[in-house]
């Protein structure tokens, strides 16, 4: 958290024309590595790491650091700090080579941690589905608080990214939304998790 919002915050003092080239140098752009003449240099797949680093805007920023506020101490309590970096990092490679592999064409920046976040959404319905979550509900203009158990809220959640991702599919879809690094990273996390989750001594 502490790195994004560092990064984030010190690109706003930037020029626009820094952050342009920012976001497309460390930005994974995906005809970068579909088109050897599309025009920029080719980095050995950093991008596929360094994406995860950077955000677009606050609304972006502030969503993806609630995410892994809620969700991710608990899953860092179980397998310890190195091994939740390792596992968070991977599940963001592995988002981001998913949504490289069903939008190569794509000539937009892909940046954001949303598809590591998401492994640790993946990790957490299966660790703690029964934890209530806390959600603040307007109804009409008054405000509820509600509690729902994690698996009702993050099945509600990948269902809504599939949903989003099929209709890109099938009708053309919008660059702003990686849907299909949000699916892959919940698919790694839900995957993977247990090979982390530290033994406890005999």
């Amino acid at each position: 958290m502490a790195v994004c919002i560092i990064i984030f915050l010190a690109m706003q003092f930037l020029p626009d024309q820094t952050n342009y080239y920012l976001l497309n140098m460390y930005g994974m752009v995906p005809m970068r590595y579909t088109s050897a003449y599309f025009g920029l240099p080719f980095d050995g797949y950093l991008s596929f790491i360094t994406n995860l680093f950077l955000h677009a805007n606050w609304w972006h920023i502030l969503m993806n650091m609630w995410f892994l506020y809620i969700f991710g101490d608990n899953v860092e309590d179980l397998m310890g700090r190195p091994r939740f970096l390792v596992f968070y990092l991977l599940c963001g490679l592995l988002a981001t080579i998913l949504q490289w592999y069903f939008d190569p064409t794509l000539t937009v920046p892909v940046v954001g941690a949303s598809g590591a976040i998401a492994g640790v959404l993946g990790a957490y319905f299966f660790l703690y589905p029964m934890e209530r979550v806390v959600l603040w509900v307007p109804i009409l203009i008054i405000p509820v608080i509600v509690q729902v158990p994690a698996i009702a809220f993050l099945g509600l959640w990948i269902m809504l990214q599939l949903h989003d991702a099929t209709q890109a599919v099938i009708f053309g879809g919008a660059a702003g939304v990686a849907w299909w690094a949000h699916l892959g990273g919940f698919i790694a996390g839900a995957a993977l998790y247990r090979f982390f989750i530290k033994v406890p001594a005999q």
